[in-house]
C-alpha cells in the first residue's frame, strides 16, 4: 500500500493536488491511503518550506506545484 501525503495548509492548491492524488492513484488502481498533512511543524519535519507538496512513501517527490493525474500518476506507478 502507498502512502500519499499532501503537505499543505489546506489551501484551495491543496485541495487540487490532494483530489489530483486522489484521481492518479484510483486511475493506477493501486492500494493506497492518502493523508493530508497541514501542521507546519510536521511540514517542516519533511524540509518542506513551499506547498502545496506530495510525498510519496515519506519521500517528497514535489514542492510548490500543482501537478496534474498525470504526471502524479508517474510519480507513484
Amino acid at each position: 500500500m502507498k502512502k500519499l501525503q499532501i503537505l499543505g495548509t489546506g489551501c484551495p492548491k491543496c485541495k487540487t493536488l490532494a483530489a489530483n492524488t486522489e484521481a492518479a492513484a484510483q486511475a493506477l488502481g493501486i492500494e493506497y491511503e492518502l493523508v493530508k498533512v497541514t501542521e507546519i511543524s510536521q511540514i517542516r519535519t519533511f524540509g518542506v518550506m513551499l506547498t502545496p507538496a506530495l510525498a510519496v512513501d515519506g519521500t517528497v517527490k514535489s514542492v510548490g506545484k500543482v501537478l496534474r493525474p498525470d504526471e502524479i500518476a508517474k510519480l507513484i506507478a
